[in-house]
């Protein structure tokens, strides 16, 4: 099933300059997997070492945070949208 990943501009030169990609996955764990096969080390700005989310990286599902659910094991359905969003920090 394809889920649309809509990739933030920082990473984009990893993409190819595509803000979304079509990846198939059935929860966010694959899908970030299978983004990383299609584009390698992406997965590296997104995921710690141990696997786990960047604690400045967000990911949402729809408009959820994963966080909030499941986290990388929430699943997906086709027609999902998955975003890339970089924490914003600042004064």
């Amino acid at each position: 099933m394809a889920i649309t990943v809509r990739i933030p501009t920082p990473l984009r030169k990893i993409t190819g300059g595509s803000d979304e990609v079509a990846i198939e996955g059935s929860n966010v764990s694959e899908v970030l997997a299978a983004l990383e096969a299609a584009h390698p080390g992406i997965k590296e700005r997104i995921c710690e070492d141990n696997g786990n989310l960047r604690k400045f990286v967000n990911l949402y599902v729809n408009d959820e945070d994963i966080r909030f659910k499941d986290n990388l094991e929430t699943t997906l359905k086709e027609g999902d949208e998955l975003s890339i969003v970089p924490a914003i920090a600042g004064g």
